[in-house]
């Protein structure tokens, strides 16, 4: 990657890879470490955030602290401009002498910040709502610093340093939730850290390109969903490779949506890809019956595209006289955070959920694995393919995960729901399209719900199952709201399931944000 300007260092928090996005957004380059993996490097690195994390500065080991301090050591020797957010606020106070202390309660979700009185000029506005996530706080500031944000409750909610190009966020400003959060970011670069901006998405693509391994000669076979993440990845390589030399394989495991299907066919036709659909729906679903578990329904899936790929990968290799070198994955940032630490770096954010197109792979087809796409955000790689020239409607489709309807379907999978679950999901969809409202939302999908529930239909008792219908808004998939629908939609949409869909009797909205919900119910 191109030398970054920005170095967020990153002590587990889930939004951590948010800063290096937002950052990007803005112009800046930017990369992430851990603590333990962070070196300075003294010609790129212009600014260091210290991001948040789910540690308390208060309970941090002797062994930590005196990590974290020396970093602190080195930034302050250096003079490096740097932005302490949550976490790196109280770490930052606490290192030059202030007072932090466990709080009562704490402050979680949209909080009214005040300006105060300081000869700070930043043009942020007078009060505005912040996204904070912390119980310790500051009580006692540094000194040589000015307070310039306060809760209500006279919470410290940011500081600013007089001697040192420093400035320190209680809240989170990378997060959509935050208002004005693009413009606070903008004046630590601008105007703390005085940095030029040095990144598009067009010197993204060339920079992919050009730390892509030498693939000259060499034969490629691509994890292809039909997905956004996937197809553009496959489509990134086709600039390095032949269409001989990129073998793109579509496992159908019987648990894709009609849409899905009818997508897959349309690249097929139109792009310039070379794609194999295999069909291997009975041996998934077979291996799918009984289980219950979401993480063993992964598991399963997971293992099943392996022994897919490694045979079919077999086998080309007898037909055509060639051998595989690589296997190229459309892998994202959010599916690093919520499947391993981020960065593999060993930092402390918590597993969500696992992924089947993280780890395990490559180790098992002893192929070397490329992902190209891995330290991007959705709307990153949404960017990239429109500069590689690719059909709008391509790139914005919803997201949709690997497993598939089987993660949709609480509980065990069998034909008859996975039949229901594909016709709800086709009403969603048609009714978004007869609305003109696909593109209102990120997301929108059905789940079709483990319970019963009495209703009347043709003047007689019923007693059938229940889809829930989930759309959310968000920007990259890490925040996420509800979708404020019409109620015509909605109604129009549950009255189609409730008719045309044989056994279901009821359709409801879920209305949780992310988090504390994750968008998928599994």
């Amino acid at each position: 990657m191109l030398k970054a300007q920005v170095c967020v260092i990153d002590f587990g928090s889930q939004y951590s890879q948010l800063l290096v996005r937002k950052t990007r957004e803005l112009g800046f380059s930017c990369e992430i470490t851990s603590p333990s993996s962070f070196s300075l490097d003294k010609s790129a690195h212009k600014a260091v955030i210290l991001s948040g994390g789910p540690d308390s500065v208060l309970k941090i080991s002797r062994e930590e602290k005196d990590l974290y301090f020396n970093i602190l050591d080195e930034l302050k020797e250096e003079k490096i401009p740097t932005l302490g957010v949550c976490f790196g606020f109280q770490l930052l106070s606490l290192y030059y002498g202030g007072v932090v202390e466990k709080g009562i309660f704490g402050e979680y979700g949209q909080t009214r910040v005040f300006k105060e009185k300081s000869e700070v000029a930043y043009t942020w506005p007078e009060s505005f709502d912040v996204w904070m996530s912390h119980f310790d706080h500051v009580v006692k500031i540094p000194k040589g610093t000015k307070s310039i944000l306060k809760t209500a409750g006279g919470v410290i909610a940011a500081l600013k340093f007089d001697d040192a190009n420093i400035l320190a966020l209680q809240f989170h400003p990378e997060v959509h939730h935050t208002a004005h959060g693009s413009e606070i970011l903008l004046s630590f670069y601008e105007e703390v850290a005085q940095i030029k901006k040095d990144w598009s998405i067009s010197n993204l693509q060339e920079t992919i390109l050009n730390d892509l391994p030498d693939l000259e000669g060499k034969k490629v076979l691509c994890a292809f969903s039909g997905g956004i993440d996937s197809f553009v990845a496959a489509a990134l390589l086709s600039k390095k490779l032949s269409k001989d030399d990129l073998y793109c394989i579509y496992i159908n495991n019987g648990l894709m949506r009609p849409q899905d299907e009818r997508h897959i066919e349309e690249l097929k036709r139109e792009s310039n890809l070379n794609i194999e659909i295999i069909d291997a729906s009975d041996r998934f679903l077979n291996g799918l019956e009984g289980v219950f578990d979401p993480e063993k329904k992964r598991k399963i899936i997971g293992k099943l595209f392996i022994d897919c790929f490694e045979e079919r990968s077999n086998e080309i290799e007898k037909e055509k006289n060639i051998n595989f070198h690589y296997l190229l994955q459309g892998t994202l940032y959010p599916d690093v955070i919520e499947s391993h630490s981020p960065h593999s770096s060993g930092g402390k954010s918590s597993t969500i959920k696992s992924h089947h197109n993280v780890g395990g792979l490559p180790e098992k087809m002893k192929l070397k694995l490329l992902e190209p796409l891995r330290f991007l955000f959705k709307d990153e790689v949404r960017l990239l393919g429109e500069n590689l020239g690719l059909h709008h409607h391509w790139i914005y489709r919803h997201p949709f995960p690997g497993p598939g309807l089987a993660v949709r379907i609480l509980g065990s999978i069998n034909r008859e729901d996975l039949e229901i679950a594909r016709l709800a999901d086709e009403v969603l969809f048609s009714e978004l399209k007869n609305h003109n409202l696909y593109q209102m939302t990120w997301q929108a999908l059905a789940v079709l719900l483990p319970i019963h529930s009495v209703g009347v239909k043709g003047d007689e008792r019923v007693y059938e199952k229940v889809i829930c219908i989930r759309a959310v808004s968000s920007v990259d998939g890490m925040t996420a709201d509800a979708t404020d629908f019409p109620s015509s939609f909605l109604k129009a949409v549950s009255s189609r399931m409730t008719a045309e869909i044989k056994g279901i009797v009821r359709v409801v909205y879920d209305l949780s944000s992310k988090p504390p919900a994750t968008i998928e119910w599994e």
